[in-house]
Formats: structure tokens, sequence, C-alpha cells
């Protein structure tokens, strides 16, 4: 069964204003600018943005036929790229304490965006700035610290 992409996508706009709304509805948290809210209504903006582009069919152009798709992935392991990203956790549970945060963060992107396809012109530069905004959010903005490791972060 194939839903079109404008149920799937009208179903996210649904669940992103859902989770947006029924966030914006928690009490927030007295001497601190960011409470319990933030994250909901930022999760639920974010589904409401990508569902309403999937809905309008923008980015359509970029996906890959699906008799290319088939020709370019490896038959032989095609199978275990779905074993990628419970790896990807399990490696950042062991690794995270002694290489830290940044490091370890910087490892599994680019191994997941390799793994989905991306080239090595795209994957290192976001494996070098996402980690980074990831931290700087946590430290800064929810004051959660991570691990340092061997590379600590300069703020």
């Amino acid at each position: 069964m194939q839903l079109s992409d404008r149920v799937t996508g009208g179903v996210l706009v649904i669940l992103g204003g859902l989770a947006a709304w029924s966030g914006s509805r928690l009490p927030a948290v007295p001497g601190q600018d960011v409470g319990p809210a933030a994250f909901p209504m930022l999760i639920g903006s974010g589904l409401v943005i990508c569902g309403a582009l999937i809905a309008l069919g923008i980015g359509r152009s970029f996906e890959v036929p699906e008799e290319d798709a088939t020709e370019a992935a490896a038959p032989r392991f095609h199978g275990l790229r779905a074993l990628i990203p419970p790896a990807l956790l399990l490696f950042y549970m062991l690794a995270s304490e002694p290489l830290g945060f940044l490091l370890t963060a910087a490892i599994i992107v680019l191994i997941g965006a390799v793994a989905l396809g991306a080239r090595l012109t795209l994957a290192v530069p976001l494996a070098l700035a996402a980690p980074a905004l990831v931290h700087l959010a946590f430290y800064k903005l929810l004051r959660v610290p991570l691990p340092d490791g061997v590379l600590p972060a300069p703020w």
C-alpha cells in the first residue's frame, strides 16, 4: 500500500501542529528563559515545515528514480545498512566518555552521511559543523554538560 506525498505530508503537518500546541501548554519554569515547552514546540514546528514541503512536492526532483536506486546499491550488503543506526548508537554509548562528544558525534555524522549516500564533499563539512552546533545548543542554551574527552569544546 502506498500513500501519496500529500497524505503523508498532511499527517506530518497535523502531528507537528499537535506537538507544538501541546508543548505550548506546558508551564514555564520560574527563573529560566528556556522551559519544558521549547523542545516540543521546536520539533513540532520542524514537523509542520517538513510535512508542508513533502505535501507540496518540494524536493521531489532530488530523489533518485526507483530503478536507478536498486542498480546503484551493492546487492551483497544492501540489507546490512539497517544495522548502521543501532551500531552508531552503540558506538556513541561506548566512545562518548573516552573520546568526548565532539569527536564521537563527528565520527557518527560522517559514517551516517556516507552510509546514506552523501559525497565526502558534503559529509566532511557536515561532520565538522553539526556536532559543534549541537554541543553549543546543549551547553549554552540548555546548560546540559556533554562529555569533553580528548577534544573539549572551546566555549
